[in-house]
């Protein structure tokens, strides 16, 4: 029997939910991003089969800051967390969020961290309100953008992309603006930014919320510089990688155009992990990693915005620069499923 209950966190605008198993094997502290989100649903879902299976009992803290989580996870501080991939490549060079802790720092905590399993977590894009100065890619510069949290892979992303499109760098030809993913849709709203440069699903969960302050227009990554030398090696970057798709193939949200001069979608997409502390125990991690392979549909369909994520799949973002490895326990799962784990994957 399952029971979810929420209730109010140690820092403001977090919430726990607790999903509560009889006869749970395991207590499994775990966070994640915000409610309407890849990451978010991904973590909650496994929770829910988690608990559904009596494997373990989640207490999961969304809207986190990932660049957080994945140093919490890393030191012990909780069992599960979100990991865009590419936060476990600065985490091992001590650059970018983790310039404080060092390379020789940084070094060790990522030898702390297992993957369970990886995905998409969707795309990139520059939206703006129809009333907004801001009308494409070529009128950022001189302007205000919404461009992420304080820290982590999205605002890193988010310049990096801006900046390849644009020509425009945050600081010095635009005015970049981060907030907690959970003031995002006031932000969005309220007129503080001429356009937001943010992750994006399909459907959107913070662009429909914004709507009801009037219409909106999302560009895609033009065809000629998604072709560039310069996206081309942007996305060859650890932790990331393409997303393509119809826009024929999504559905439309009304009060919202979308953008690209052949009806394609291209942008950048993040890969990222479950990722667990490498003191989890072998059962553990082999049982939720068989749960994520036993029930890949139920990911896939559980929000619109799923589809696409590639839930169950083997190896994707991995290996190369970017550090970190499977569990053992999960290497052992996806080899009982008859799929082969690549050697650069295991630990």
């Amino acid at each position: 029997m399952k029971k979810a209950t929420m209730k109010a966190g140690l820092v403001a605008a977090t919430i726990n939910l607790l999903v509560v198993s009889a006869n749970a094997q395991a207590l499994l502290t775990a966070e994640t991003g915000p409610p309407g989100t890849v990451p978010f649903t991904a973590m909650t879902t496994l929770a829910e089969i988690a608990s559904e299976k009596k494997l373990a009992t989640f207490q999961v803290a969304d809207s986190q800051t990932a660049t957080n989580s994945l140093q919490n996870l890393a030191e012990g501080k909780t069992d599960v967390s979100i990991a865009p991939l590419i936060l476990t490549f600065l985490m091992s060079k001590g650059a970018g969020p983790y310039a404080k802790l060092g390379k020789e720092k940084g070094t060790e905590l990522v030898s702390n961290v297992r993957v369970l399993h990886t995905y998409n977590y969707g795309g990139f894009g520059l939206f703006a309100y129809n009333s907004s100065s801001v009308k494409g890619w070529g009128d950022v510069k001189g302007k205000t953008i919404l461009n992420g949290p304080p820290r982590g892979a999205a605002l890193t992303n988010d310049r990096g992309i801006l900046t390849i499109v644009s020509g425009a760098d945050d600081g010095k030809d635009y005015k970049g603006i981060q907030v907690n993913w959970g003031q995002m849709p006031k932000t969005i709203t309220d007129g503080s930014a001429d356009a937001m440069m943010l992750p994006v699903t399909f459907p959107d969960t913070r662009i429909t919320r914004s709507l009801a302050a009037g219409d909106m227009t999302l560009w895609s990554i033009p065809k000629d510089v998604w072709e560039g030398k310069a996206m081309q090696k942007y996305m060859k970057s650890p932790g990331t990688g393409p997303i393509t798709f119809d826009l024929k193939d999504i559905a439309p949200q009304k009060g919202l155009t979308i953008v690209s001069e052949d009806g394609v979608w291209r942008s950048p997409t993040t890969i990222g992990a479950e990722v667990v502390n490498k003191s989890m125990d072998f059962e553990t991690a082999k049982a939720l990693t068989k749960a994520v392979i036993e029930n890949k549909d139920t990911f896939l369909k559980k929000a619109p915005y799923m589809a696409t994520t590639n839930v169950g799949s083997i190896g994707l973002g991995l290996c190369g620069a970017v550090p970190v490895k499977y569990h053992p326990g999960a290497v052992a799962a996806y080899e009982e499923a008859g799929m082969t784990v690549p050697d650069c994957a295991k630990p």
